[in-house]
């Protein structure tokens, strides 16, 4: 400040290369950046919460390999019993609400894992399905099946395709097609997998 600013009370300008005129203009006020904040953390939470409704379908046994909190593992176990729209959206609010205290990667990891596994039950039974196709198709399948399983009730075996080609010619219900799937099944089993089981029951092929 010169002598002639200090006696008349003059105020200097402040020139561009002050600091506080340097300010980028890409910075943002306080306010926009609490905003930022905010969004981030919605995101996080919703991202939670939807993490935490894919742990509804899973079964108990599945659930117990995650050791949740007490909390979290009754609210997803409560979910699997509720009908309503209304309190199923609610129940999974709640669960998103639980979810913010846990750590998310085992759980990502589980789930990961168990689309795995979902693949490769998927993969053994399309093979099972296309040698109940074969058969009908060709009686060579049929004799290399027998070859293949000596311990198979030949008669059943040739009965159950002769009955699921009249079905389809008539167009019945397909009553000894689900049987010969299941007499097949019986040969085929599934793969042993590592880890966790997926669902299985015998209507899977329907």
């Amino acid at each position: 400040m010169t002598e002639k600013e200090a006696v008349f009370g003059i105020i200097p300008v402040l020139q561009a290369s002050s600091p506080i005129m340097a300010r980028p203009k890409h910075d943002l006020p306080d306010d926009d950046i609490e905003y930022v904040s905010k969004t981030e953390m919605k995101s996080e939470m919703t991202a939670l919460q939807k993490l935490g409704e894919k742990l509804i379908p899973l079964d108990k046994k599945q659930l117990a390999t995650l050791k949740l909190p007490e909390r979290l593992y009754d609210a997803i176990i409560a979910a699997k019993k509720i009908t309503a729209n209304g309190a199923t959206a609610r129940q999974k609010q709640f669960i998103g609400k639980l979810m913010r205290d846990v750590d998310p990667e085992p759980i990502n990891e589980l789930l990961a894992k168990l689309a795995g596994l979902s693949d490769k039950h998927s993969a053994w039974l399309h093979r099972l399905e296309r040698l109940r196709e074969s058969m009908l198709a060709d009686p060579k399948v049929i004799e290399n099946f027998v070859t293949e399983h000596p311990t198979v009730e030949i008669q059943q075996l040739r009965q159950l395709v002769r009955n699921a080609l009249k079905e389809r010619e008539q167009q019945k219900p397909a009553k000894a097609f689900r049987e010969l799937f299941k007499l097949i099944k019986q040969y085929i089993p599934e793969p042993a997998l590592p880890g966790l089981e997926v669902s299985n029951t015998e209507e899977d092929e329907e």
